[in-house]
C-alpha cells in the first residue's frame, strides 16, 4: 500500500483527471467542482478523510471516486435536502469560494448520507447511446430481415433496452417506430444508415446492481450522477425513465451467468443480439474471458436460419470515442462499423462493407 501522502497526491491526481473528462464532454460545472475538491479537498471532516485516504484506485479509470461525491452532491440538490447547496448548483451561479463553501457545509452536514453514497460506484445509463446503437440495429435487420430477440448486458436501469420506442434523426433521416416524447439526434458523419423498420420479439437486460425506473430512490439515484448544468440530458433521462417504468425491468445478475442462460435457446427465424455500451470493460478480466467464450461457442452453433450478433460500443485504443463493432455468426465476420462519443453527441458512421 502506498503511504498518507502518496494516496493523498493520487486522489487530487483523480479529481484533476476528471475535471478535464467533465470539461471535454460539456460540463463546466462539474469541471469546475472536481477542480476546487482538488486543491481544497482536506481531512478536516469525515468525508474528506475518507476520499483523501482511498485504499483503491481513485481514478476515473478505477473507483471514479470524484464521480461518486459529484453523484453524492448532486443527489443532495435533487432532493432539495441542503438549500445552501441548491443555491449554489445550476440554474444558479456561484463564485468559486461560494460554492466550495456549500460544498464544505454539506460535507459536514450529510456525513452520513454521503459517506454511504462513497460505497457505490457511479451507474448511469446515457440513453443517447440509443442513437449510436440504431444504426448497428438496422444493420442487423438488414442483413437477416428477421425479427431481433435483445440480450443486453450492464443494462442499468433498461433505457437503451427500449432503444425502439424513441425516435431520430441520423443525418438526413428520421426514423420512428411510434411517436415518442424523446427524440434523439446526435451530430452525424458519414453515409446514411439502412432505413428499415425493425420487428423486436423479446428483449431482456442484466446488471448486477439494477436500477427501477418506477420507484423514486432508484430514478433520482441515476438522475444524480447526471451532471447538474446539462439539463437537457437531465430531462431526456426523466422522460426515458418513464417510457422504461412501463415495461419489464432488469434481471438482476452477473454478467457472465446470465449470459450462460440467455444463450441456451435457439430462437428459429429469429436473430439474437447480445449488445452492451461502455459497459464490458467494467467486467473483471476472467469473466471477460469466459463471456467471449460462451458467445463464441454460441456463435459456432449459429445457423442461417437462427444466426446470432453482437453489437458492442466500448472504449479502445484510441482517444477519439469509443469504437462501435458489429460481429455476426454463423459467418463470425467482424467489423469496426463507426465510432462515437461516450454520451453519443456524435456518431461517425463507416457501416457494414458493401450494405448500403
Amino acid at each position: 500500500m502506498p503511504d498518507g501522502r502518496t494516496t493523498e497526491e493520487t486522489v487530487r491526481l483523480a479529481f484533476v483527471t476528471q475535471a478535464k473528462a467533465c470539461q471535454s464532454l460539456g460540463s463546466p460545472f462539474t469541471a469546475g467542482l472536481c477542480a476546487l475538491a482538488a486543491e481544497r479537498l482536506t481531512a478536516d471532516d469525515p468525508v474528506g478523510e475518507k476520499i483523501l485516504s482511498w485504499p483503491g484506485d481513485p481514478s476515473p479509470h478505477g473507483d471514479s471516486v470524484p464521480l461518486r461525491l459529484a453523484g453524492a452532491l448532486h443527489a443532495l440538490v435533487l432532493a432539495r435536502a441542503d438549500p445552501e447547496l441548491v443555491s449554489a448548483y445550476p440554474p444558479h451561479t456561484a463564485e468559486a469560494d461560494d460554492l466550495w463553501d456549500a460544498v464544505e457545509h454539506a460535507c459536514r452536514t450529510h456525513a452520513p448520507f454521503i459517506l454511504d453514497r462513497l460505497k457505490s460506484p457511479p451507474q448511469t445509463n446515457e440513453v443517447r447511446r440509443s442513437a449510436v446503437l440504431l444504426p448497428g440495429f438496422l444493420t442487423i435487420s438488414s442483413l437477416y430481415r428477421k425479427p431481433l430477440v435483445l440480450s443486453e448486458v450492464g443494462a442499468s436501469a433498461g433505457l437503451n433496452l427500449y432503444w425502439d420506442h424513441y425516435a431520430y434523426r441520423l443525418g438526413e433521416m428520421s426514423w420512428a417506430l411510434r411517436p415518442s416524447p424523446v427524440t434523439l439526434a446526435p451530430e452525424w458523419k458519414g453515409p446514411t444508415p439502412p432505413n428499415i423498420a425493425v420487428h423486436v420479439t423479446s428483449r431482456a437486460g442484466c446488471d448486477l446492481n439494477p436500477l427501477a425506473p418506477a420507484r423514486d430512490e432508484d430514478a433520482m439515484r441515476l438522475l444524480s450522477y447526471i451532471w447538474a448544468d446539462q439539463t437537457d440530458r437531465l430531462e431526456r433521462t426523466r422522460l426515458a425513465l418513464a417510457i422504461a417504468a412501463n415495461h419489464r425491468g432488469v434481471d438482476k445478475a452477473d454478467a457472465v451467468d446470465w449470459l450462460e442462460q440467455r444463450l441456451q435457446p435457439v430462437h428459429a427465424d429469429q436473430v439474437h443480439v447480445i449488445y452492451h455500451t461502455i459497459a464490458w470493460q467494467y467486467l473483471p478480466k476472467s469473466s471477460q474471458q469466459k463471456g467471449e467464450a460462451l458467445i463464441a461457442a454460441a456463435g459456432e452453433r449459429a445457423t442461417e436460419s437462427a444466426p446470432l450478433a453482437r453489437l458492442q460500443m466500448e472504449a479502445d485504443d484510441q482517444k477519439h470515442g469509443a469504437a462501435l463493432t458489429l460481429q455476426v455468426w454463423p459467418s463470425g465476420e467482424k467489423h469496426l462499423i463507426g465510432r462515437a462519443d461516450f454520451h453519443g453527441r456524435w456518431v461517425e458512421w463507416t457501416g457494414w462493407p458493401g450494405l448500403h
